[in-house]
């Protein structure tokens, strides 16, 4: 009996973690109003999650890894807040040169992305796993 209640508690311990992990990684954005799109780059920074723009896709195709926006922080101050949950950061859109206050939703490879400025909210979309 000592032993399940070792696991189960263990399980419980465990399992925020690796929702709040599942988070780290690349991340493709949805079509910005100018039919582009990025990669985020994902990463813990201190007890948040913090995401860095690496690479630009724009209309026509054309690849960026570099200069403009790549490399400025798209990301940042992420907070868990349970079941896949993450609040409490800040979202910059570089389509409207905007930054927002950030809501995510983690489920599996998709994250929903959608932030906040002065009472107007904006859904960033969904985001998928590379």
């Amino acid at each position: 009996m000592h032993k399940i209640m070792t696991l189960a508690l263990i399980g419980l311990w465990a399992g925020p973690a690796l929702t709040e992990d599942a988070l780290v990684g690349l991340w493709k954005t949805a079509l910005q109003d100018d039919g582009g799109y990025g990669f985020v780059q994902i990463a813990p920074c201190g007890a948040a999650f913090c995401g860095t723009l690496v690479k630009g896709v724009n209309s026509a195709g054309e690849v960026a890894t570099s200069g403009g926006d790549i490399g400025r922080p798209i990301l940042w101050d992420m907070q868990a807040a349970g079941d896949g949950h993450f609040t409490g950061g800040k979202i910059f859109s570089p389509d409207r040169n905007q930054t927002y206050g950030a809501k995510l939703k983690l489920d599996g490879d998709r994250l929903m992305v959608s932030g906040c400025v002065l009472g107007i909210c904006r859904d960033g979309g969904l985001w998928v796993r590379q």
